[in-house]
């Protein structure tokens, strides 16, 4: 039977092997931790974060709404230079996660939209960037169609084309009239686009209804690019998609709150995304007025309820006291 002083070392023995071994797992721990913030700062370094005001007042914020339903306004700007803050919105819409039903949802809205432009006057919704950036066009949104948004991303036109190629194509049915604008496509049909070809169909302009088809056009190819993402379930694609567009961002999110919405997109399980567009064709009129178009939601609040109806699945909400006063 070992002696009391030789249990006691064998004791002291395997508490320095316990230590040993903690402070290696410390260390790779660490080393772990180290590698995996290096590798998210490098990773999102190419992005820009833009500070806005987070006062809700200020933003003119609607905060009844259902905080489970994430809603961000998406802008994008087809800007020769790298200050996007002066260019018009050649796209506006409301992009939302809808984490209790697991649903993803795009509302369009058309650029000549006519609204109330805070410490401005009324005029299209596109030159609300122009005049403020996108505090000024999240404020435009929020006070004429009692939203919440508190958040952006402004990507160039320009990185369309990366975008697209990164996700090996977008699957688009060309029509008769788009063929010729197309590089490359001779023929109506499906077609598997490249970002090129993405780009020309996106900017496709003067065909069919004008702005309203430009408008699904637009819409069209990030649906298709979520779509790939979302259908592989590959986060590499994923990577390569992000690696692809940030240089081309410009956001109020910190990379945190990016990183905590993809993880909530992926584990989601959204498959599909739902899309409308404002104004709705039979609640609207186009106008001329001083040798400018505008279209006019006719009346603003019904098309505020389909809104809300169609993000927040409410056929029973009631536009604000301010929203009446602008309709």
């Amino acid at each position: 039977m070992p002696s009391k002083a030789r249990m006691e070392k064998i004791k002291r023995d395997k508490q320095r092997r316990r230590k040993k071994i903690a402070v290696v797992l410390l260390v790779i721990l660490l080393i772990f931790v180290s590698a995996v913030f290096l590798f998210f700062n490098m990773f999102f370094s190419d992005m820009e974060q833009v500070d806005i005001s987070r006062n809700e007042e200020e933003l003119q914020v609607n905060k009844d709404l259902d905080k489970d339903f994430i809603n961000i306004a998406l802008f994008g700007v087809d800007s020769r230079t790298e200050d996007y803050e002066g260019a018009r919105t050649d796209t506006i819409m409301i992009g939302t996660l809808d984490t209790e039903n697991g649903k993803i949802k795009l509302t369009s809205i058309m650029r000549d939209t006519y609204v109330d432009i805070p410490e401005h006057s009324y005029d299209q919704i596109n030159h609300a960037h122009a005049y403020g950036g996108p505090e000024l066009a999240i404020r435009t949104i929020n006070r004429n169609f009692d939203m919440n948004l508190k958040d952006f991303v402004t990507v160039n036109f320009d990185a369309l084309e990366r975008i697209v190629d990164a996700v090996g194509g977008v699957e688009i049915e060309v029509n008769s009239a788009e063929v010729s604008h197309i590089t490359g496509i001779s023929s109506a049909g499906t077609h598997m686009l490249n970002g090129e070809q993405a780009l020309d169909y996106s900017r496709i302009r003067k065909v069919g209804n004008a702005d309203y088809e430009r408008t699904e056009r637009q819409r069209r190819v990030p649906e298709e690019v979520i779509y790939s993402v979302l259908r592989d379930k590959s986060i590499s694609k994923a990577m390569s998609l992000a690696d692809s567009l940030l240089p081309y961002v410009k956001t109020s999110l910190s990379r945190t709150q990016i990183m905590n919405y993809a993880t909530k997109l992926f584990t989601s399980g959204a498959s599909t995304i739902e899309n409308a567009r404002l104004p709705l064709d039979d609640y609207s009129t186009g106008t001329m007025m001083n040798g400018v178009y505008y279209l006019k939601p006719n009346p603003l609040e019904t098309n505020v309820r389909h809104l809300h109806e169609f993000i927040y699945e409410n056929d029973e909400y009631e536009p604000s006291d301010t929203l009446m006063n602008i309709s």
